[in-house]
């Protein structure tokens, strides 16, 4: 195959499974040294498009979307946060963690992706709101988060009061669910063929080696 096979990933950057999930593929892609053999895309999609900008108590969203109690969000947590260890991801589950609206994010993913820095950006963002106790919402994080990846901070953030650059990304985010997609992440090949969840790094092998051969 002379073409590089595309990966469309659509997920949200507050999104653990998101988080574990691309680390799976990354690792897959490494170990069979399909790097210049892919090219990865990130997809706007919001858990939470109705987040309000001061976020929820992520104890009581959880408790609120999935009915799940105190107990069962520690065990889900310290699952979560054993498996980025051995994948090299962080989670720091602490107490008063508030789940952010991630609009603004998508958008300057958005922005990043015309220079090349589109996973740069979103594992900078992850890592922010996943290890280092940042509200992904908050315009001084953001712009902090696009200085680390080397991308012109002013020039980005100008894009959040862009109606333009806003409804590109609400579009792209309702083409995604038109065609099926409503959990995250959602890997997608070539807009062939996809799969759903934090596969095992085997699955992933399995299904990038019958793709690139």
């Amino acid at each position: 195959m002379s073409e590089k096979l595309r990966i469309d990933i659509v997920s949200d950057v507050v999104c653990p499974w998101c988080a574990i999930g691309y680390k799976r593929l990354e690792k897959a892609i490494t170990e069979l040294g399909f790097e210049d053999k892919v090219s990865i895309e990130w997809q706007p999609f919001e858990l939470n498009p109705g987040m309000p900008p001061e976020g929820q108590d992520l104890t009581e969203h959880i408790a609120e979307k999935y009915g799940s109690t105190l107990e069962q969000q520690q065990a889900s947590q310290q699952n979560m946060t054993e498996i980025g260890e051995e994948l090299g991801f962080k989670f720091d589950y602490f107490e008063g963690m508030r789940m952010a609206n991630t609009f603004d994010a998508h958008v300057l993913l958005e922005y990043a992706k015309d220079f090349g820095k589109q996973t740069q950006l979103k594992l900078r963002l992850m890592n922010s709101f996943f290890n280092e106790r940042q509200d992904v919402s908050d315009r001084a994080v953001l712009k902090q988060a696009l200085l680390d990846v080397g991308l012109n901070a002013d020039e980005a953030l100008a894009k959040l009061d862009n109606e333009e650059a806003r409804y590109e990304v609400r579009n792209k985010q309702g083409q995604w669910k038109n065609m099926g997609v409503n959990s995250v992440p959602t890997i997608v090949f070539n807009m062939k063929s996809a799969v759903t969840g934090a596969q095992p790094v085997d699955t992933f092998k399995q299904v990038l080696t019958d793709l690139v051969g």
